[in-house]
């Protein structure tokens, strides 16, 4: 975030510079969770195959949590000082990650495609999380929570890949 995109507050009990820091650190798992988001219901909207309706069905409950969680670090943003962003201008041009590259497909090769998806969202959360647990544990229980539910919609994921008696 640009200076100016910052308040002259933050938090009570965190210096201003780490409550800004913290905000911009943030503002990129925004972005990640908003593209996390528009790639599931793609995938929901695109998904074929033997395994059509068990994936199509169990993406809008994680559409609905992500969404959730986007809004929570939004507002957390805020809360810090910051300013939240939500274009897709600032996503595309800040973000570190290809976008979605799957559309009409296989319900395997989409849920191999979420499962890489999933895996760097968790990673860049995680390194985040322990920054943000050095300075700030309100942003860092908000992050482990994040994360637990993350690992569990990975794990779902996941288990639709594994072969049986592997």
């Amino acid at each position: 975030m640009a200076e100016d995109q910052y308040s002259d507050y933050t938090v009570p009990g965190l210096a201003r510079e780490n409550g800004h820091e913290i905000a911009g650190l943030l503002q990129v798992r925004l972005h990640a969770l908003n593209d996390l988001q528009l790639a599931l219901k793609h995938v929901h909207w695109n998904v074929t195959g033997p395994h059509f309706i068990a994936v199509h069905e169990m993406l809008d409950p994680q559409v609905d949590v992500v969404r959730g969680f986007v809004d929570e670090t939004a507002e957390r943003i805020a809360t810090l000082g910051g300013s939240p962003s939500g274009r897709t201008g600032e996503l595309v041009a800040r973000r570190h990650w290809e976008d979605y590259p799957l559309g009409k497909a296989d319900s395997m090769a989409h849920l191999a495609e979420l499962d890489r998806v999933y895996t760097g969202v968790i990673e860049d959360h995680r390194d985040v999380l322990a920054k943000a647990g050095q300075v700030d544990p309100i942003t860092e229980d908000m992050l482990i929570g994040q994360v637990k539910e993350l690992e569990l919609f990975q794990w779902f994921i996941r288990s639709h890949l594994e072969r049986a008696g592997s």
